[in-house]
């Protein structure tokens, strides 16, 4: 149900960029959901990457469809604890309020794009390589440790193949809703997937991940499976249905209709609700790890 009025967000306080990152040293040799060629195609592609703060980059994946009002009220708060946030524009229209007659279009133009893996699981989107290359642009404009990276929903899984750029040093994941036909399918290569383990332990690094109980885009399997790949290298979080906000925009009320997007649709902003906690420990984490 909605009750309150919606805005679009001019992000203005963000410097729209157009960003194409030097991917020549991005990650591993592993390209096996793309060609050699179709890697070099999409790295060099610019795209609209917004940015604002200072301090150890944090790259903030939107979930679908777009960069709504209530991602960029993320972004912020990553900003106004001392990052500089890269928050690249990777489907739908930035800043709308998420509607079901544009988003839906927007579901279904991702779902059948050669950048992402929307069905099947064991393969990772190709866009990730871009990010990866983006990760590290970002470290080397802003300095610091690394980067942190986070993917919602669409983006969810994207944080942990990032992990193959060695600039990014804390990844999470919320509600990782890929393969979409999946619930117990992982959205990234097996070599990739190997290799992100063992980064994992030679670097002690671990992965957070978030989801609520009755999500039935991220379910239970799902987390199950990180668990089962990553070991205690997996830090996974399950809110309760009840700390979910209701009063969400029409495209969730319609096309979600569970408990789903823990730190912006569904995140209630009020002292001692779990998914404030839930952001908070996110931003504890980027903290920890990219500050020391």
């Amino acid at each position: 149900m909605n009750t309150r009025t919606r805005t679009a967000d001019d992000l203005a306080d963000f410097e729209r960029r157009t960003i194409t990152p030097d991917g020549s040293k991005t990650g591993v040799n592993a390209l096996s959901s793309l060609s050699k060629t179709g890697v070099n195609a999409l790295l060099g592609a610019g795209k609209v990457v917004y940015v604002a703060g200072q301090g150890p980059a944090v790259i903030v994946m939107a979930e679908m469809p777009g960069i709504s009002p209530e991602v960029a009220r993320f972004a912020r708060w990553v900003r106004d604890a001392g990052f500089t946030v890269y928050m690249p524009s990777l489907f739908g229209h930035d800043g709308a309020v998420p509607t079901v007659e544009a988003g839906i279009p927007v579901f279904k133009q991702a779902c059948i794009s050669a950048e992402f893996r929307a069905l099947g699981g064991g393969r990772s989107s190709p866009v990730t390589r871009w990010l990866m290359a983006l990760a590290r642009t970002a470290h080397a404009e802003c300095g610091g440790r690394g980067v942190g990276a986070v993917g919602m929903c669409f983006t969810g899984n994207f944080a942990l193949t990032m992990m193959l750029e060695p600039a990014v040093l804390a990844p999470v994941l919320c509600q990782p809703s890929l393969p979409l036909d999946n619930p117990a399918g992982l959205e990234i290569d097996d070599d990739d997937l190997k290799e992100v383990r063992r980064r994992l332990d030679r670097d002690d690094l671990t992965v957070r991940a978030y989801r609520f109980a009755g999500d039935s885009f991220c379910r239970a399997e799902r987390f199950a499976a990180y668990a089962a790949a990553l070991g205690d290298r997996f830090e996974p979080r399950v809110l309760p249905d009840a700390a979910a906000n209701h009063d969400v925009a029409p495209f969730f009320a319609e096309r979600v209709r569970c408990p789903h997007s823990v730190v912006t649709q569904h995140l209630m902003d009020a002292a001692g609700q779990p998914t404030i906690a839930a952001r908070d420990e996110i931003l504890a984490f980027f903290a920890l790890r990219l500050r020391g």
